[in-house]
């Protein structure tokens, strides 16, 4: 059983942009994790990009069809469009939407909990793309 934290966030939403994530073995381990800019995009693309991040993560590190993950995020609106229980109204985010499912397919199974912002792991890799975000807008400035 692996375990995923994910987050997103946007300056400005849309603003800049970050993606990241936190994976767990069985033991909570931490195996890897990982911040990625996005450039000028909106918290939901931010949501999105670190979920698909994180589940590419485990296809390429792991046995997909062997795995079971638990994925959490603080993002209720994208963990309940990928649940089915919300429609997908944006191009963008159902463009997103269909590349989550059409990974977390390769699996043998995925369960997407939405959990606060608080939940210790969130609020871990939320600290982490704050900081990675304070740091673009740094060197941005030093240019």
């Amino acid at each position: 059983m692996i375990s995923i934290c994910t987050d997103g966030a946007s300056r400005g939403n849309p603003g800049d942009s970050a993606s990241g994530f936190q994976i767990y073995d069985e033991s909570g381990k931490v195996i890897a994790k990982k911040e990625i800019y996005n450039g000028i995009k909106t918290n939901n693309y931010a949501e999105y990009n670190a979920i698909i991040n994180a589940l590419q993560w485990c296809v390429d590190n792991t046995k997909p069809n062997d795995t079971e993950i638990t994925l959490y995020s603080d993002s209720k609106l994208v963990v309940s469009q990928i649940n089915g229980i919300y429609k997908v109204k944006s191009p963008e985010m159902a463009e997103l939407n269909l590349k989550a499912k059409d990974i977390i397919k390769k699996f043998k199974s995925v369960k997407l909990v939405n959990k606060p912002r608080e939940f210790e792991c969130i609020a871990k890799v939320d600290h982490a793309i704050n900081l990675f975000l304070d740091k673009v807008e740094q060197d941005k400035k030093g240019k």
